[in-house]
């Protein structure tokens, strides 16, 4: 998708609160950095590439493209007041299994973010948010599962990044990457499809 430096500067509407959000809050603490990495998360495909993605605001030459370039020496930081925004819209709607992100407070201190609210919808005005996360100090991944509990992803047209606090009441913000996934098709053979036709069966094993 084409990703978009700036945005709208003005904030959303506020979103409606799912009633299961209390059960998704997710507290990380004192996290090593590269210890826990976005392939973690199990069998998952990196969907970002798909998006569109904007931004509330962003110092010049920090931008939305160091969200993306796969480098943890390289950041966003947001240029207004809070709350900041990352905004990923997809052409259709999209399964959203896990939404990750990168920050090291050991570089960025007062910028790291210390509250995120995660919310998903059709569009910036019926969005709601799906997890909150409470984090500590970090220096490595986030990883936050947006799985409803019954072993199903969320689906949404756009998805909503809002940093609602950083440490030592910091004003702007850092994050180093973000990365998107949806779970990865089945192959085949994990269908365990039992293919009696020899015809059939030669196509049971492609991946």
């Amino acid at each position: 998708g084409i990703n978009a430096e700036y945005g709208a500067n003005h904030p959303p509407p506020p979103p409606t609160t799912n009633t299961n959000t209390e059960e998704r809050v997710a507290t990380v603490t004192a996290v090593d950095a590269n210890t826990v990495t976005p392939t973690a998360m199990g069998r998952l495909r990196d969907i970002g590439c798909q998006a569109t993605w904007w931004l509330s605001s962003c110092k010049p030459g920090f931008g939305v493209d160091h969200l993306r370039d796969n480098s943890l020496e390289t950041y966003w930081q947001s240029d207004g007041p809070q709350p900041h925004f990352i905004n990923i819209n997809f052409k259709r709607k999209t399964s959203i299994k896990a939404i990750c992100f990168y920050v090291d407070y050991r570089q960025d201190e007062s910028y790291t973010p210390s509250r995120i609210s995660i919310r998903v919808g059709n569009n910036m005005l019926d969005l709601v948010e799906v997890a909150k996360v409470e984090i500590v100090e970090p220096s490595g991944w986030v990883n936050v599962d947006l799985d409803s509990g019954k072993d199903d992803s969320v689906r949404a047209f756009m998805l909503q990044v809002a940093i609602l606090s950083n440490h030592q009441n910091g004003r702007d913000t850092h994050l180093r990457q973000v990365k998107v996934f949806t779970p990865s098709l089945p192959t085949p053979s994990q269908l365990n499809l039992n293919f009696t036709s020899p015809l059939l069966a030669q196509f049971r094993d492609l991946k």
